[in-house]
């Protein structure tokens, strides 16, 4: 059974093991992955007893705005319902915001989070300054 909690207490290997498993670029400074994460307002993490499988981060600016910057799911665990269940838990802590707003980095996951109550902005677009060796 899949465990939910706040509580930051993964480590620097569990969250570098679960960004590479989807391949993403952050997974390669997991150092750097480890503070941020730590210095996020929320990290909500899905645990199968003491494997790391699933992680949500948000950043808010304590009463207006929370921006979903992460939903991972080890590929091991996808299908399951976690990245929905843990959507649906940061839509219920920010609740009383104005906005929760997220980023999909990929066309194809925007049917996930329409699925979760999101819309599209009629006239936003997603915007980046990429400082990484691995730009895309």
């Amino acid at each position: 059974m899949i465990q939910y909690t706040e509580e930051k207490r993964f480590t620097q290997q569990q969250v570098q093991k679960l960004f590479l498993s989807v391949g993403w670029v952050s997974g390669q400074y997991p150092q750097r992955l480890y503070k941020a994460l730590m210095h996020s307002s929320t990290v909500l993490t899905a645990w199968d007893g003491d494997r790391l499988v699933g992680l949500i981060r948000v950043l808010d600016d304590s009463e207006l705005l929370a921006q979903i910057h992460y939903v991972l799911v080890h590929p091991d665990y996808q299908g399951q319902g976690i990245a929905g269940t843990l959507v649906e838990r940061v839509k219920e802590k920010y609740k009383n915001y104005l906005y929760i707003e997220g980023m999909p980095e990929n066309e194809a996951n925007v049917p996930f989070y329409e699925k979760h109550g999101f819309t599209r902005m009629e006239h936003g677009a997603a915007i980046q300054i990429c400082n990484h060796a691995d730009k895309r």
